[in-house]
């Protein structure tokens, strides 16, 4: 077969379809519902019934979003997905503020009351318990029902409508690569990723002077959200002062001491992720990598073609490496393409990238992705069926229980890309072949361990300077080029002063602080995927347990169950980077054999 396209027929016909007016309808009438009784909702039973309405309601919003985006994805251009789209986001904040009322009364009300509305036989209300109590332990930031209602309600068109503005400005970014050649700014960022070297300086200069031209508006975007949080957090410290990391951190659902733990430990072991760019500056037949070319695929050695997959040579090779673990694993990945839940097709308008999501109301998983043969595609569509994977395992549990955040969320996906990479550098029949698979370990390596903990530190000195106005456009610049010299050192000694500006993460309304769960779940999955061969044939059903217990527990509650370790301590991180070495060291010693040979 081709690359797939979706059978999304399981939720919806069409955008037309009219059981969506329909369940719009419903969510309307939950909306109405929720607000009759809010005068009673110190009573048990309406407090139990506010909550499965809320709920109900919920799963039907979540679903026609899923469905806009998944007719979105794969072709931009769609209006009526994007008018889908614009009137859910309404709608999701008139729900929001409908049940602020009850969930005021959840977190500040005696704990006697929450445990009686939690004695409940349906699994909406007694699966609430996890995020009541992490509710209530910031319970002294929240402010009036009036107030929150009022902040949901002006979020749709105040703070949301920046992060519209970027998607909108770098959707229209024409980037000049030469005099006969102009492309979008997606296409020229793609460029960077891929294999096509002669052309990747000019994309990356290209979007240097894109950047540039309009980097006023950036540097208001950046200012304006910021600025927001920072008024926002003022408003929030009338009790006790509310520090700018805080709501990262409890939606990340990791202690303050966990994340200061990661990334010192990753910037003590910085000289490892270094090391693996030089060495890739090596086989790229320079002294040091550049900012144009540090995502790149990795150079040929013998001048052969990188092989290509088929996207059924590429199912094959996956369902082997998950047999190796459970064969459930590879029943699995042949479920997902039976049901047709992956599109992979190029099509004409697509979405850059690849994600995973689900309908909410059948919790079917859900794969996008654009195939295009490559070995790094191959690794994608792994990834993201490790997504699909960690859903799955927990379609039968309330939705309200597999909420899990994105710290955790890596897990699953990064350890199936481990299985992926270690079964095909078992199939190498060549020291080429083992190469070109450890390069995609020194590839991580390089983005997750140095070019994650730059966004971070960049993020959080640039909110640190925030509080006292805002930067200008040079100002961000300067922060940006000395926090990237800072982590890449001898490395890459050109810095990317636009960053900033450029990467979508910094510009997304809805959170801050984007990036450090990206470095947490790949050196967490490095922990757990090294219970793999200490475990044996228990592995399995532990890794499952793991999983589900994603949403409804703390990530220091999760390690410390199901490997027994502190996450606030450096040996977490360490037996994780110590991983990466052997990897590094592995890929060093080859290359050193390769090249003495020619």
């Amino acid at each position: 077969m081709t690359a797939p396209s979706w059978d999304l027929s399981i939720a919806y016909q069409s955008l037309n379809d009219e059981k969506i007016s329909q369940d719009i309808e419903l969510i309307h009438q939950c909306i109405v519902v929720l607000q009759q009784h809010v005068e009673r909702r110190d009573h048990v039973s309406v407090m139990q019934n506010a909550i499965q309405t809320k709920e109900a309601a919920g799963k039907l919003l979540a679903t026609i979003n899923t469905f806009a985006l998944c007719h979105a994805s794969r072709d931009a251009t769609n209006s009526e997905a994007k008018a889908l789209s614009g009137q859910l986001a309404k709608l999701g904040s008139d729900l929001s503020q409908a049940y602020v009322p009850y969930q005021d009364m959840l977190a500040n009300a005696p704990i006697d009351f929450v445990q009686e509305v939690l004695e409940h036989d349906s699994g909406d209300v007694f699966g609430q318990a996890f995020q009541i109590a992490c509710s209530r332990r910031i319970a002294d930031t929240k402010l009036s029902v009036a107030e929150e209602q009022l902040l949901a309600a002006m979020e749709v068109d105040g703070r949301d409508g920046w992060g519209r503005l970027y998607d909108n400005l770098t959707g229209s970014l024409q980037i000049k690569l030469n005099d006969e050649e102009t492309v979008g700014f997606s296409q020229a960022a793609s460029l960077l990723y891929g294999t096509e070297f002669e052309k990747q300086e000019q994309a990356w200069r290209g979007i240097q002077q894109a950047m540039a031209l309009h980097q006023e508006s950036f540097a208001a975007i950046l200012n304006a959200l910021s600025g927001w949080r920072h008024t926002e957090y003022q408003k929030r410290s009338y009790q006790r002062e509310v520090h700018f990391l805080e709501p990262s951190l409890h939606q990340s659902r990791i202690k303050a001491g966990t994340l200061d733990a990661m990334i010192a430990t990753t910037k003590d072991n910085r000289h490892i992720a270094q090391k693996a760019g030089l060495l890739m500056a090596k086989v790229h037949g320079l002294s040091e990598m550049k900012p144009w070319n540090h995502l790149a695929g990795m150079p040929s050695l013998s001048g052969d073609v990188e092989q290509s997959y088929s996207f059924d040579q590429a199912i094959e090779v996956i369902k082997a490496a998950f047999a190796e673990v459970d064969q459930e694993m590879a029943d699995f990945v042949t479920l997902m393409v039976d049901n047709g839940w992956i599109d992979a097709q190029p099509t004409s308008n697509r979405r850059l990238g690849a994600y995973c999501t689900k309908f909410a109301a059948t919790r079917t998983p859900l794969v996008f992705m654009t195939w295009g043969g490559s070995r790094s595609d191959l690794l994608t569509l792994a990834h993201e069926l490790g997504h699909a994977f960690h859903n799955w395992v927990m379609r039968d549990m309330p939705l309200c229980q597999t909420r899990y955040p994105m710290t955790l969320a890596e897990t699953a996906s990064i350890f199936a890309e481990n299985i992926v990479r270690d079964y095909l550098l078992s199939q190498a029949k060549s020291p080429q072949q083992q190469l070109e698979m450890l390069w995609e370990e020194l590839s991580s390596a390089y983005a997750l361990m140095i070019n994650i903990p730059v966004r971070f530190e960049f993020e959080k000195a640039f909110y640190q300077r925030r509080l006292d106005g805002e930067l200008t456009p040079e100002q961000l610049c300067e922060l940006m080029s000395e926090t990237w010299q800072a982590w890449y050192g001898e490395s890459m000694l050109e810095p990317d002063p636009y960053f900033w500006a450029s990467k979508l993460h910094f510009s997304i309304s809805e959170i801050s602080f984007y990036n450090y769960p990206y470095l947490f779940g790949y050196l967490f999955s490095k922990g757990v995927y090294a219970q793999r061969s200490n475990k044996g044939d228990n592995f399995y059903s532990d890794y499952v347990a793991l999983l589900r217990d994603t949403g409804a527990m703390m990530a220091e509650e999760v390690v410390e169950k199901h490997l027994g370790m502190d996450l606030t301590q450096s040996d977490f991180w360490q037996q994780s980077i110590d991983m990466v070495n052997e990897k590094v060291a592995q890929f060093e010693a080859l290359l050193s054999q390769q090249v003495g040979a020619s």
